[in-house]
Order: structure tokens, then sequence, then C-alpha cells
């Protein structure tokens, strides 16, 4: 498959998938978790498929474009903190966390491989 964009990235898709499915969830927490937790996840799971978006335009330089997919590896870091901050605090069931730990999960995978190859990204 040819990779014109960073939308044409499965691991661009699968971030933004999981970005999606945390604001559909977070929808449902108490309010008085705005801040804390609602926006701290929101902003994080943005920031997974944001970060590998700046990572393809860097590509031309093979230490940022690693440097970018290292940032985006932080933010799921931080995203699943909160999604098991979440799930302590009994906001979310077992059955949603486990679906979104292991899209998360892949996600890693992804941007660890992209990580590891990151000679076949850049130019």
């Amino acid at each position: 498959m040819k990779i014109d964009s960073w939308r044409d990235l499965d691991a661009y898709k699968n971030a933004f998938e999981l970005q999606q499915a945390l604001f559909e969830l977070s929808k449902t927490w108490p309010k008085s978790e705005t801040y804390p937790s609602t926006d701290q996840i929101r902003r994080s799971s943005r920031s997974i498929g944001s970060n590998i978006a700046e990572a393809w335009a860097k590509r031309r330089y093979p230490a940022h474009f690693v440097s970018k997919l290292t940032d985006s590896d932080g933010e799921l870091q931080e995203t699943l903190h909160w999604l098991s901050s979440a799930g302590a605090c009994g906001y979310t069931d077992l059955d949603a966390s486990a679906t979104l730990l292991a899209k998360a999960e892949t996600v890693g995978r992804q941007i660890g491989s992209m990580i590891n190859k990151h000679e076949s990204f850049c130019f």
C-alpha cells in the first residue's frame, strides 16, 4: 500500500478511532470530572494522532521524525493513565475499558514499529 499522507497511516487511523471512542465515552462521566479527567483524556488522546501527523511532516529529518513519534507514544501512555483512573473511579465498565485498552495497545505497537523502522518512512 502506498502511503501518500499521514492520513494513510494505520497508526494514525487507529489513534483517531481511539480518540473518538474516548470522546464519546467521556461524555458519560460526572460533570465534576470535566477538567480533572474528561478534558485531560480528550487532550492526550487527540495528541496521539496530531503527533503522528507532525512526525510525517518531519520525516526529512529522522531524529525529528522519531522524536515526534516518541511524543505520540508519551501521549498514548498519558491516555492509558486517564483511562485506568476512570476505571478505578467507576466511570467506565470493564468491557468498555478492555476494548479501549486493546485499541490503545494496537496503536502503541504501531507507533513502536514506526520508530523501529523509521528509515522506511524518512527520505
